[in-house]
């Protein structure tokens, strides 16, 4: 039997040796248009950065590796022209420019993602790139150690552009992110991303939100940079390089020519089995879109791990027939930004708010270890979840170790259909250095189910934000700062009142029990005591501030642009 993939890089390269794994006596040929295949691309900034010094590091295999190794016949800057769905062939165009019929009995679509460019004036002007593959790395490391860069400019807050901030940064290059949303990290509800945006101007990056690149042009201004970067709102930045990381849309030029439904996010339909709506034409990676298992709506989803797991599936499909259903996806996703970790996965609040889902939300800040062992730093943890059931719908993470960990165990959970009580029972390897007694994700279940049984009542940051500038929905509430009198004297918060935590019960004469209350501490904990104590003494309403005051100063920091 003969197959054909194409596109050579982490969906073809995976499912090209599945295959072979599976059928020794199959004829399979890997066409990419490019000069690699199997390279690492998510290693692509850390290289430009110097983390990763050798080049040849992030080559997972070559191509004459693979006619070695799997005696598969890859065929390099050849590029696939169109495809005869009824003749089985595929019209490539090889080095030498001339041109050839493929036969196939099996085929896979592996075409990956395209960077979105823009229309602005001044776009196609030198020193303006955007970071794809190998071919753009090399043009862009060259470009600066031979233009000597000493300014950039980031155009996109995403993964990839605050990944390059970070490498341009250590390699001593002053950085400007420009983006059109209010926060950096789009995937994340702001409150999280304001934890990334603080971490981002502790390190020294420039941030311009709210703005939007209007044009490019050689800058005037002698002995300046090159490039000038013109906003839309009227500001104007010098650069010697410009990233555009603004995004990526599915590569769908070959599905189209040859008929091949296109969903209703633009990327190519497959099926469960992820056979296109042609027979004998498989998809995987950038270029598809698949239900999502919470939602059932179909998304395009821009991950290598779940662009080799569909590859698997693809490739036993191809050989065995239509045996396996691949499940989809909830974007699970980690980037490290300096010395901090951010992690999402399933649905965040703003993705829940527009799909008109119903969720509640907790935000919990707990230690990464035992807080006595040194170098025990806090983990801010968001979960989403469905009301009345507790389903686990969504998790943010963010934190400086232990990230990965607990993002992976929330993303098991959240895929296979858990609950906020579930991390209750999750067992975790304890000991002082990874880890506290009460892991942060056990924490976490525990603040959600009290949540969900009505055992706490809470608010988040933009109520409480709210309500000091008289515009809360809580009509008449008093807000009750417990932390002690020198906290409140190092970081006052103009319109609280101040009783700490230990005077509470002596003072709680102090309070009307028929008036509404929000308490609040620095993460949360003693909010939750507190409240605890006025519900027991016969208070009515009691409100504790979720997260406390480390995600309420953090978020209004970036509301209001300090």
């Amino acid at each position: 039997m003969k197959f054909i993939i194409i596109g050579g890089v982490a969906g073809g390269a995976t499912a090209a040796a599945r295959i072979r794994r599976i059928d020794e006596k199959a004829e399979i040929t890997m066409i990419e248009k490019r000069h690699h295949i199997s390279y690492a691309n998510c290693g692509l900034p850390y290289y430009l950065g110097n983390v990763i010094s050798d080049r040849k590091k992030l080559f997972v295999k070559t191509a004459s590796d693979f006619k070695t190794r799997f005696n598969i016949d890859v065929k390099i800057q050849t590029e696939a022209l169109s495809i005869d769905p009824e003749n089985k062939t595929v019209l490539v165009s090889n080095p030498d420019g001339n041109t050839e019929n493929l036969h196939y009995d099996k085929l896979l679509l592996s075409p990956g993602a395209e960077p979105f460019i823009p229309k602005l004036k001044g776009i196609k002007m030198g020193g303006i790139f955007t970071l794809r593959n190998v071919g753009d790395t090399d043009t862009i490391k060259n470009y600066i150690q031979t233009k000597k860069v000493k300014k950039a400019v980031i155009v996109g807050g995403g993964f990839i552009g605050l990944e390059m901030a970070e490498n341009f940064k250590k390699d001593g290059i002053d950085v400007t992110i420009v983006e059109l949303a209010d926060q950096v990290m789009g995937p994340l509800d702001f409150c999280m991303a304001s934890l990334v945006r603080g971490n981002l101007l502790k390190n020294g990056v420039k941030l311009m939100l709210n703005e939007q690149v209007d044009s490019f042009s050689a800058n005037e201004v002698k002995g300046d940079s090159d490039i000038n970067v013109t906003l839309h709102s009227g500001k104007n930045i010098s650069a010697d390089i410009v990233i555009l990381s603004i995004g990526v849309h599915p590569n769908t030029t070959l599905a189209k020519k040859a008929d091949i439904k296109i969903g209703v996010t633009k990327g190519i339909w497959v099926d469960e089995y992820l056979q296109t709506s042609v027979k004998d034409i498989y998809a995987v990676g950038d270029a598809i879109e698949y239900p999502h298992p919470l939602t059932g709506h179909p998304w395009l989803n821009y991950l290598a791990g779940p662009a080799n797991r569909q590859a698997r599936v693809a490739a036993t499909n191809m050989v065995r027939g239509n045996t396996e259903t691949y499940e989809g996806s909830i974007g699970t996703s980690i980037a490290k930004i300096f010395d901090q970790n951010v992690a999402v996965t399933g649905l965040v609040g703003k993705k829940l708010k527009k799909l008109n889902i119903k969720f509640k939300a907790t935000t919990t800040c707990s230690s990464s270890n035992a807080d006595y062992y040194p170098g025990a730093l806090k983990l801010a943890i968001k979960l989403t979840f469905s009301i009345p059931d507790g389903k686990l719908l969504g998790a943010q993470v963010v934190g400086h170790q232990g990230v990965d960990k607990r993002i992976d165990q929330l993303a098991m959970l959240i895929k296979r259909g858990g609950t906020v009580q579930d991390l209750m029972k999750v067992e975790h390897a304890y000991a002082p250095p990874f880890s506290s007694a009460k892991d942060p994700i056990a924490i976490a279940g525990y603040v959600a189910t009290n949540v969900l049984t009505g055992e706490m009542d809470i608010l988040n940051w933009k109520e409480m934000y709210n309500t000091l500038h008289g515009k809360g929905s809580v009509k008449n509430l008093r807000i009750l700062d417990i932390r002690t009198k020198k906290e409140v004297e190092d970081d006052p918060v103009k319109g609280t009142d101040n009783i700490p935590l230990d005077d509470l019960r002596n003072r709680i004469g102090e309070l009307d029990p028929l008036q509404p209350v929000l308490v609040y501490c620095v993460v949360g904990l003693r909010g939750y005591l507190a409240y605890r104590i006025l519900k027991g003494n016969g208070f009515k309403e009691v409100y504790n501030l979720t997260g406390g005051m480390k995600i309420y100063e953090s978020a209004i920091a970036a509301l209001e642009n300090k």
